[in-house]
């Protein structure tokens, strides 16, 4: 049996070649298509897409080939971003989804994600070791009748749904640049223009990197290095805009900048988003992760909402939100959930609903965050290698349990004081151990605490 290392925690990911390639692309597409039907009877559809990078296509056609050789069904929207697929998949009710996409890896990666109907996550506990092992036997059961190929479009349906998250009266003259990370959002942003021009909505776009090219000559959209953040900044600047939006690869996370070109850490939004659902559903559940979290629970209280928080990761969130029925969910990473989006992740979405909020505060969006970033200042996650996270997280739990007021054990190690807490936790996929840092207003203490534990973590 030849093992399929491109098969990960929570999404297929790999290295074209060896790791991901079209005959491997087309075994994954006949053991989900076997996954799906798992003896049932009637047929079945699957929404399929890919994102601008140049192996997407052929990859999508021969995992359409595996899955039409299985007897499902096979929508292909063409060029697209993961929620695209997330849409498809619940509101044409099908059995399920795969957008093709590496996201922000590097150029000579590829992958998958998957998901079953209602747009549910498919990971690893879900289904995903499921078709792996089907993949890797490569023994398929026979099928009575091939499934058809047809090419749809649903991005009219989609952006009507993304207009439903914003009250267009309560929208006032902005300026915004759009950076699409060459080219994969581009097609959206046209449509919303559209839209914008056609309602009046006065929301003026200054668009950067905007067509596709999937050579990525401005670079792999991942706007968390800074390195990536430099265009938007500048545009922001020399266009004299109210805010800078830019997206990662698969534009299922999105990256805000203000009017200064200032870059905003995930977490500081996930108040802001917060705030603005909890104005409309008065008294909601909000989900966060425990990374970073007093801001949000702060913000929630003080909006008359329920903070809960959950383990980090698409997949857990999106559980907890459906248990709770929560309105929305945010972790510092720019992913943000949306109840009425099938509890989805999207990058479209968090941009809209921050320029309603500026609209309705009349603040810009450097005053809306400043008194956030001052309450509780925050380090950012710190990355750390280390031979053996375990006893590392273990070695920090012993120097600084003994006057904690909270120990959470949640997602990693979380120790809380009166003044400043932590969490410890360490990476599924490699020796790396991950620090978030904040404060009660005192920028000088989370410098000084963050010091610290890295030294210990260090020695």
């Amino acid at each position: 049996m030849n093992r399929l290392t491109c098969f990960k925690a929570y999404d297929i990911r790999g290295k074209l070649g060896e790791e991901l390639n079209n005959d491997i692309a087309y075994r994954i597409g006949r053991a989900y298509g076997q996954f799906l039907k798992n003896g049932s009877e009637g047929e079945k559809s699957v929404v399929v897409g890919g994102d601008v990078r140049l192996t997407s296509e052929e990859l999508k056609l021969s995992l359409s080939d595996g899955l039409m050789d299985a007897g499902i069904n096979v929508l292909d929207i063409g060029l697209s971003g993961t929620e695209e697929i997330y849409f498809a998949t619940f509101h044409l009710s099908v059995d399920g989804g795969v957008e093709v996409t590496a996201s922000h890896n590097p150029m000579d990666y590829n992958g998958m994600k998957l998901v079953r109907e209602g747009a549910k996550p498919i990971s690893g506990d879900t289904g995903l070791r499921d078709i792996q092992i089907l993949a890797e036997n490569n023994k398929f059961s026979d099928v009575q009748k091939k499934g058809t190929y047809k090419k749809i479009d649903i991005l009219s349906d989609y952006t009507d749904h993304l207009m439903k998250y914003i009250t267009f009266n309560n929208i006032k003259p902005l300026k915004l640049v759009i950076n699409s990370g060459n080219g994969a959002a581009g097609h959206v942003i046209d449509s919303l223009e559209q839209r914008f021009k056609s309602l009046r909505i006065p929301l003026d776009i200054v668009k950067v990197h905007h067509e596709e090219d999937g050579n990525f000559p401005n670079g792999i959209p991942n706007p968390l290095l800074p390195e990536c953040r430099e265009d938007t900044t500048k545009a922001v600047l020399e266009h004299k805009a109210d805010m800078g939006v830019a997206f990662d690869g698969d534009f299922d996370r999105c990256f805000l900048f203000d009017e200064n070109g200032d870059f905003i850490e995930g977490y500081y939004i996930v108040g802001l988003l917060a705030e603005a659902f909890l104005q409309k559903d008065q008294g909601s559940k909000i989900i966060h992760d425990p990374r970073l979290s007093w801001n949000t629970i702060d913000v929630v209280n003080k909006v008359g909402g329920i903070p809960i928080m959950s383990k980090t990761g698409h997949a857990f969130i999106k559980e907890r939100m459906r248990l709770e029925d929560a309105v929305y969910g945010g972790e510092m990473s720019a992913h943000h959930y949306f109840r009425d989006f099938a509890y989805c992740d999207s990058g479209m979405i968090p941009w809209l609903l921050v320029s309603e909020l500026m609209s309705k505060k009349n603040k810009k969006l450097s005053e809306m965050v400043e008194a956030r970033i001052k309450a509780y200042p925050s380090s950012g996650e710190i990355n750390c290698k280390l031979e053996d996270p375990e006893a590392s997280i273990a070695k920090i739990k012993a120097l600084y349990e003994k006057d904690a007021l909270l120990i959470d054990t949640t997602d990693g190690l979380s120790i809380e004081y009166s003044d400043w807490r932590f969490n410890l936790r360490s990476s599924n996929t490699e020796p790396v151990v991950r620090l978030n840092v904040e404060s009660r207003g005192n920028i000088t203490l989370m410098k000084d605490k963050t010091r610290t534990i890295m030294d210990s973590l260090r020695n």
